[in-house]
């Protein structure tokens, strides 16, 4: 189920640049069902399912956002910066997990409590800078002891649950869920076209491990699997973003005013066809902000055919992302259509 499938991805744990754990987790997923399963120099998990000469890349990054440990003070508090796009105030309160040289250890993060701010504090937005984190340690000699150092990756700590309405909610929806959709694609798909399944590191931070991915495989055209933001909620409005949850996956037209992608039109006629063969409900996206992997991936070898295929989730760059699990087995089954053929490039 794809349900079971998600709640294992995400609440595994690996920040961007260490995620070795996911990569783990994934390849138990998809080894018996491709012909080839390999790690690149930079991380990436790259699979292959062989079929003719005609190559399509399907990108999914595993990295989350996170925090990575800087500084321990003489009284064993852990400082830390913030790795991939966090609005600090989410941080504030959050229990997380450090995973040091000695195994997981748990945390907090703690600031000024508001019983001694100053008006001028509360006027103030919660910064980084501001936090710490606190493992219960009383001395940096202690922290140490615990396996913690400068440049232990730090998670939050947040477990998969279920919501009403076949809703979920969890941390890391951004991109375990394209995973997922990655995942399941590979273990069903029955395709004449050789498949390359890659499962990218270090999206969240530049888009690094799609790009070296794409320039080593040079595939013929490529689909990214991630997540964008429905505006079906307070504080959003539809002519921002008019997207919805439950409404089916999201196809990329633009991301971030055009700065990011510019999909290929060829790709996105070649889905919204296998939508309409299909009889699957999709959405098109014109973006203002946030770009993924296929960005990366249409600059190489001379331009590579791209597109994006999201799922609509809300309070995404959060520790309780919310999607909705049928837009997920929409996606992947529109994977599975699309793949049945190839886009007339």
């Amino acid at each position: 189920m794809v349900k079971e499938l998600l709640k294992k991805l995400s609440n595994a744990h690996g920040i961007s640049g260490s995620e070795g754990s996911v990569a783990e987790v994934i390849r138990g997923e998809v080894a018996a069902y491709v012909d080839e399963i390999r790690e690149d120099t930079m991380g990436n998990l790259i699979t292959v399912k062989k079929g003719d000469d005609f190559t399509i890349l399907l990108a999914a990054h595993m990295d989350e956002i996170g925090l990575m440990v800087k500084f321990i003070d003489e009284r064993g508090f852990v400082r830390f910066v913030t790795v991939g796009g966090w609005f600090d105030a989410t941080l504030y309160a959050q229990r997380v997990v450090l995973h040091g040289t000695k195994g997981q250890v748990s945390g907090v993060i703690g600031g000024k409590p508001p019983h001694v701010m100053t008006e001028e504090d509360r006027k103030k937005p919660l910064k980084v800078d501001d936090m710490f984190i606190d493992v219960g340690a009383t001395s940096a000699e202690e922290a140490a002891e615990l396996g913690i150092e400068v440049g232990t990756p730090v998670t939050l700590d947040r477990e998969f649950r279920e919501l009403a309405n076949n809703r979920v909610t969890g941390k890391c929806f951004d991109n375990r869920a394209g995973c997922a959709m990655l995942i399941k694609a590979l273990q069903l798909v029955d395709s004449p076209h050789t498949i390359y399944g890659v499962f990218t590191v270090q999206e969240e931070v530049g888009l690094k491990g799609a790009k070296t991915a794409a320039y080593n495989l040079n595939p013929d055209c490529a689909i990214a699997t991630d997540t964008t933001i429905p505006g079906d909620h307070p504080g959003i409005e539809r002519k921002d973003v008019s997207l919805l949850m439950g409404e089916g996956p999201v196809i990329t037209i633009i991301d971030n005013n055009g700065r990011g992608l510019i999909a290929s039109r060829k790709m996105i006629a070649w889905l919204k066809k296998a939508a309409a063969e299909g009889n699957i409900k999709v959405q098109l996206e014109v973006g203002k902000g946030g770009t993924t992997d296929a960005t990366s991936i249409h600059l190489e070898r001379g331009g590579i055919p791209s597109t994006t295929l999201s799922i609509a989730t809300r309070y995404i760059h959060s520790p309780v992302e919310v999607l909705d699990l049928a837009d997920l087995e929409g996606g992947v089954a529109l994977l599975l259509q699309a793949l049945k053929t190839k886009p007339e490039l």
